[in-house]
């Protein structure tokens, strides 16, 4: 599996910006198509956004216009830039890493990272 190390939660007011990251370990990152997905309590665990491995971008309804998903080939990183965030955005946060090579598939997942959208 892929380690994938997430980081850049935390409490926002309404209308605040927060950025994400995503480190993910080995060389299969530059060929993995990525995501972020999110998860509020007692909900399923829906995509955010997506970013594939040729750059091709994909985001939910509910965040068009406000978020934006990007990477760093080189420094192996996921991004995901949130602004103007809403209290409905609150939720916990995963990274995802898609790949196959040959003989494996690859479908590896962040610890998640918590974001509390809050007045």
């Amino acid at each position: 599996q892929v380690h994938l190390v997430e980081s850049g939660g935390g409490l926002v007011q309404p209308g605040g910006s927060l950025r994400l990251s995503c480190a993910a370990s080995g060389g299969i990152f530059t060929l993995a198509d990525m995501g972020w997905y999110r998860q509020a309590p007692a909900k399923q665990r829906d995509l955010v956004a997506s970013i594939k491995s040729d750059g091709n971008t994909n985001y939910a309804d509910s965040v068009k216009g406000r978020f934006t998903i990007s990477r760093d080939n080189g420094a192996n990183t996921l991004y995901l830039q949130m602004d103007n965030l809403k209290p409905d955005d609150t939720a916990v946060y995963y990274c995802n890493l898609r790949a196959k090579l040959w003989d494996h598939e690859y479908d590896d997942w962040g610890q998640g990272t918590q974001v509390t959208v809050s007045s």
